[in-house]
Order: structure tokens, then sequence, then C-alpha cells
């Protein structure tokens, strides 16, 4: 009877240890609602610019909201399929705005955890990555967008070699 309480005992004590464990560092929180966005509004046309991700995690399903600029903010689009790998690093999600086709957004957390970064490219540059911070205050107004940087050179591509023919000295066989 001793040895069972002192087993149910020790079994309580670590699982308060588990559950009391600080979380790492730069992973997303198991449950509760995380905020990444670059929104921003254009100098010269007053319009807002950038995309927003709203991750919520419950006990039974992570749901992610998605917003992104078309000239104004879109309705947020419900994703599906949103996968977060076990250590909280990176998630993806699958989504569908209207008239547009089904595509799949996949990034990873940097900074410690206060940036989101997306796969693909910015400003049509795939160097340069989409970086999302993290939403810490709410009642901010959003910052002017940057102009997209300028177009690195791209390498330019080798001429294929072909076998020259030299035709000045054709040396022909005699008979």
């Amino acid at each position: 009877m001793i040895r069972r309480a002192f087993f149910a005992g020790a079994i309580l004590l670590a699982s308060c240890a588990v559950l009391a464990a600080p979380k790492k560092p730069g992973a997303l929180p198991r449950y509760g609602m995380v905020v990444f966005s670059d929104l921003c509004i254009h100098a010269d046309s007053g319009e807002f610019g950038g995309q927003r991700i709203t991750l919520q995690r419950f006990a039974e399903v992570d749901t992610v909201l998605y917003e992104y600029t078309a000239g104004g903010i879109s309705w947020p689009v419900v994703a599906s399929d949103v996968t977060i790998d076990p250590r909280g690093q990176q998630f993806y999600f699958t989504v569908q705005p209207p008239d547009e086709e089904e595509r799949t957004i996949s990034g990873k957390l940097a900074d410690n955890g206060k940036t989101l970064v997306l796969e693909g490219g910015y400003c049509e540059d795939q160097s340069v990555p989409m970086r999302l911070p993290v939403v810490t205050d709410f009642s901010r107004k959003a910052g002017t967008c940057r102009a997209c940087p300028a177009p690195k050179a791209k390498k330019e591509k080798e001429e294929e070699k072909k076998p020259v023919i030299d035709t000045g000295s054709t040396v022909t066989a005699g008979l």
C-alpha cells in the first residue's frame, strides 16, 4: 500500500513538473492567439498593403485567419489543413481566397519567435523573404509601406557552346 502511494505521488510530481516547465523560447504557444502582420499604408494612395495571419490554438484544433490586401484589406479567409510542427517552430496552412487558386502558405519563426518568415519572395524577388512581425500592440496605427527593393541584376546565362565550323580551311581528299 505504501509503495502504491509513493508511486502515485511520484507520478503526480512528475506530471506537475512537466506542466510547469517553461515553453521553449521562440516557439508558438500551445494555447491562445498569435497575430503576425506587416500591414501598412501606401503613402501615395492611402490604401493598405501587406498581410495578416492570426493563429488561434485551442485544445481541439488550431485555426488560421488569413487576410491580405488587394487595394483594401480582404475579408478574413479561414484556412484549412493547418499543420504546426511539434516543436512549434513552423507551420503551414491552405487558403483559397475568392476568385483565386487554392494555395499553401508556409513559414517558420525567426528572431526568437518575434517574426514569421514566409516562404516565397517579397515584391517578386525570391531572395528577399516576407517577414511578418508578431503584433503585441493592437492599438498602434499601421506604418507607411516601404517601396520594393530595387531588383538585383541577374547573372547573364552562359550561352550554350556550339561547335565552331571553320569554313575557311576545308581539306578535300585527292582522288
